[in-house]
Formats: C-alpha cells, sequence, structure tokens
C-alpha cells in the first residue's frame, strides 16, 4: 500500500465531514463569542466569515458582512479598531475608534471570550458524556468486545464481562510503568506482554467468574493478541457530580498539555519531524476522527472534547498573534499606564503570527513525513 493509499484508508469519507463539522463548529462559536463581547460593548464588527480563503456568500446584517468563504476550517471576525484604518489618502493610521478605545478590562474580556467559549464547550460536552456514558471507574475494566476465533472466545470471556482484579491482584486506580503514570485499567495491556500464566477476576452480571489462562506474548516471533475491545468501566452520574468531575478532569489536564505543546516546540526548533503521539496535525486529527466516526458517537463526542480545550489552551499562549498574546500585550500597556503604540504592537503581532503560521507548516510537514 503506498502513502496515498493509506491516506485515503485513514481518512474515511465521514471522518473527513466530522473533522469539518467539529473544527467549524468549534471555530464559528469561538468567533462568535469574540463578536458577541465586541458588540455587547458597543464596538461595531466589519465582517464574520465562516472559512477562510475566497469569499463564496456574503450578506449585511446588522452592520456586519456575515460570509461563507471556500475553506471550511477556520474562520476570523474583523472589530473595529483592531487594524490600521487607512486615511483620505489611504495611508494606514493607528485606529481610534471602537476597539482601540476601550479600557483595557473591556480589551480582555473581548480577547478572552473565544478562548473561554471553547473551554465552556469543553465542559460542558464532558458534562454530557458523563451523564449520557458514565463516569469511568479506572480500577475496573470493562470488556467491550470479543474477537470471533480470538484466544478470547475460546477461554468464555464475553462482551459486558467486568476485570476486578488479575493474578489475584485488585486493579489499583493508577499505576506507574516505565515512569509513566498510567490508569489501573491499562495495565491489562503491560500484563499481556508478560509470559507465564495469569487469572483474570471478572464480574458477570452480578456474579464472580475466573478464567486461569497461560499466555505467550510471542510466537515464532509474532506478536499474539488476546482479542478483546476494552476500556474503564463506567458508572452513572447525575448532574452535580458529572459537572464537578469534567471540572477537575480539565484541570488535572492542563500541566499535560501545557507539556505537550513545549515538546512540539522543542521539536520544531530543533527540526524533528519524528511522530508525536501528543499534538496531532490535520491529517493526524482527521485519522483520530475518522477512527472515532467509526467507533461510535460516544467517541466523536470525546474528540470533540479533546479539540475544543486544545484550541482554548492553545489559544491562550502567550504568543504575540494569538489571543493570549494579545491579552498580555493589553496588560502590559495597562501596567505601564500607556498601550504600546499600533506600530510596536502590529510589530510584535506579525513575528508572533509568523511563527505560528511555521509551526503550522512544521505540523502539516511532520504530518506527511511520518506516513510516508
Amino acid at each position: 500500500m503506498n502513502p496515498f493509499q493509506g491516506f485515503a484508508a485513514a481518512l474515511t469519507p465521514s471522518g473527513l465531514l466530522w473533522t469539518v463539522l467539529i473544527l467549524g463548529a468549534a471555530t464559528f462559536l469561538h468567533e462568535l463569542a469574540h463578536y458577541a463581547l465586541a458588540r455587547w460593548q458597543g464596538v461595531g464588527v466589519k465582517s464574520f466569515s465562516v472559512g477562510m480563503g475566497p469569499i463564496l456568500l456574503r450578506r449585511e446584517w446588522r452592520g456586519t458582512q456575515w460570509r461563507i468563504s471556500l475553506l471550511p476550517l477556520g474562520g476570523y471576525v474583523e472589530i473595529d479598531g483592531m487594524a490600521p484604518q487607512p486615511d483620505a489618502d489611504g495611508v494606514p493610521r493607528a485606529p481610534t475608534t471602537g476597539f482601540a478605545r476601550l479600557p483595557a478590562a473591556g480589551k480582555v474580556a473581548v480577547l478572552l471570550a473565544g478562548p473561554l467559549m471553547n473551554l465552556l464547550l469543553g465542559l460542558g460536552l464532558m458534562t454530557g458524556l458523563f451523564m449520557g456514558q458514565g463516569l469511568p471507574v479506572p480500577d475496573r475494566v470493562h470488556i467491550e468486545a470479543v474477537v470471533a476465533g480470538s484466544r478470547a472466545e475460546a477461554l468464555g470471556l464475553k462482551p459486558g464481562d467486568v476485570i476486578t482484579a488479575i493474578d489475584g491482584q485488585d486493579l489499583p486506580d493508577r499505576a506507574t510503568v516505565n515512569g509513566q503514570e498510567i490508569a489501573g485499567w491499562e495495565t491489562v495491556r503491560e500484563v499481556l506482554k508478560t509470559p507465564g500464566p495469569h487469572v483474570f477476576t471478572l464480574d458477570r452480571a452480578g456474579q464472580p467468574q475466573r478464567v486461569t489462562f497461560d499466555w505467550r506474548p510471542t510466537v515464532n516471533g509474532e506478536r499474539q493478541l488476546l482479542g478483546i475491545q476494552y476500556g474503564p468501566d463506567s458508572r452513572r452520574a447525575g448532574l452535580a457530580e458529572a459537572v464537578s468531575t469534567s471540572v477537575s478532569s480539565t484541570v488535572q489536564v492542563v500541566p499535560q498539555v501545557l507539556a505537550a505543546f513545549g515538546n512540539l516546540f522543542k521539536r520544531f526548533f530543533t527540526l524533528d519531524l519524528s511522530r508525536d503521539q501528543n499534538v496531532s496535525g490535520p491529517i493526524g486529527t482527521a485519522e483520530i476522527v475518522s477512527q472515532a466516526a467509526a467507533a461510535s458517537p460516544w467517541a466523536l463526542v470525546q474528540v470533540a472534547i479533546m479539540l475544543n480545550l486544545s484550541l482554548a489552551f492553545f489559544n491562550l499562549l502567550p504568543i504575540p498573534g494569538l489571543d493570549g498574546g494579545r491579552i498580555l500585550l493589553v496588560l502590559l500597556g495597562a501596567v505601564k499606564g500607556r498601550p504600546l503604540t499600533h506600530e510596536q504592537e502590529n510589530a510584535i503581532n506579525f513575528m508572533g503570527f509568523a511563527f505560528v503560521m511555521l509551526l503550522m507548516l512544521f505540523v502539516v510537514v511532520r504530518d506527511v513525513v511520518t506516513r510516508l
């Protein structure tokens, strides 16, 4: 199979459609939040585009030109007073109206609205996921499917079985393997790397069961598969518990997200094009969405949560050109007692924007190179 056939197999039509819908919705709501906070403070918005590139459709409504553009990913709002205004001679001048006249708190509110919208959307979807699918129970393994003709089927394992202990030891909430912390249910993978006799203690519809088997991870150099699809067990949750768990889960994931971004920047500056499991580019994201679309609607919700939280955290990074960088410049101006000149702010944002574009190009190139 050549690389293009591999891409075609991984990027299914439904997966590509869901990628556009999920990213499109996340971007639209992000920009809509910027729009709403600007209009709420009396600042005009010249245009609002769904998509990027050449404009396909446009319509004036409430003083804003609403656009649908050719490229379905991304979008933008043109807020009055954020960009230079041409004078009568066509020379760009620093803006003196709209956004430029807002106090620092008002500017921060407009800039913060987009990432905050993605954060709230991620939390809302996570709350719905926990209420609909249940809260994960990390120390119990739920067998979701058993492959026909597999070793698991021969041992009598069935979908719906719950593994509560392995080799006589209850599963922990968390475990450390090779210096990396994993959830207790993931230790099944580590156990199946170890040859010898093993015992699964099961809960089958409330009845305890024991399955004993002798295991060889490889036979004649070929990796053996037990033949089960599994994940953490779950329990039902009410609204209050689902919300609190969503918030705590998001707080806990912040250090991991920041570490992933830090690793991405390190790889960028060292031109390390090896595959990164923590940060995906557009091709990798479409592959993930394609796999989720083939799995279940809940899997798509999980991907939507991941993408919205990633957009929120990335946009809050203090990089000029991003919302977080613009907020930093506003706060620096407030501390100094006077804002940066428009020329200074433009120069800083241009450098930041150029860096972000190069970073995106790097991720796209890495996506392609690692799949060749």
